[in-house]
C-alpha cells in the first residue's frame, strides 16, 4: 500500500473514532430546551394532541417507542421501577410507528426518545436513546421526589 493510501486510511480511522466517541457522549444524555427558542411550545402542543396531561404528576416522562426496540423495553422497565416508589412520576408511552405525524413534528429520529415535562407543563428536557440510569434517577429525584 502506498504512503498516501496509508495516510487516507489512518485519517478515516481517526475520523470514525472521533464520530463514534461524539455519538456515545450524546446517546441517552438529557438535553435541556434551548432558552430563547420560539419552538418550545411546539412540542407541548403536539404532546397535548396525543393526550399527554402533565398536570397529573410532578414529572411526566413521555416515551416514544417501537415494537422491536430492545432499549425501549429496558427504558420502560426502569421507568416502571422508578414509578413504583415515586407517586409523583407518570410515564406515558407512545407508539412511534402509529404516530408518524407527531414523530416528524417532534423530530424523533430514534427510539426511545423521551420528553420530560414538569407539572406546570414546561418542557424540562429530552433525551434520545436509552437514558443513562444515573441521569434518569437524578432527574426523577429532583422533580418527583426521592423513593418512599
Amino acid at each position: 500500500m502506498s504512503p498516501i493510501g496509508v495516510a487516507v486510511l489512518a485519517g478515516a480511522l481517526v475520523l470514525t473514532a472521533c464520530a463514534a466517541r461524539w455519538l456515545r457522549t450524546r446517546d441517552g444524555a438529557l438535553r435541556a430546551p434551548v432558552d430563547g427558542r420560539d419552538d418550545v411550545a411546539g412540542p407541548l402542543a403536539v404532546l397535548a394532541r396525543l393526550g399527554v396531561r402533565p398536570q397529573d404528576a410532578d414529572l411526566t416522562v413521555v416515551q416514544f417507542s417501537t415494537a422491536f426496540c430492545a432499549p425501549c423495553r429496558a427504558t420502560r422497565a426502569r421507568l416502571q421501577q422508578l414509578q413504583s416508589s415515586r407517586p409523583g412520576l407518570a410515564h406515558v408511552e407512545i407508539d412511534a410507528e402509529s404516530q408518524l405525524d407527531a414523530v416528524r413534528e417532534l423530530d424523533v429520529r430514534r427510539t426511545p426518545t423521551l420528553f420530560y415535562l414538569g407539572r406546570d407543563g414546561s418542557l424540562i428536557g429530552r433525551s434520545s436513546g436509552a437514558p443513562r440510569p444515573d441521569e434518569l434517577t437524578a432527574l426523577v429525584n429532583a422533580h418527583a421526589g426521592t423513593p418512599t
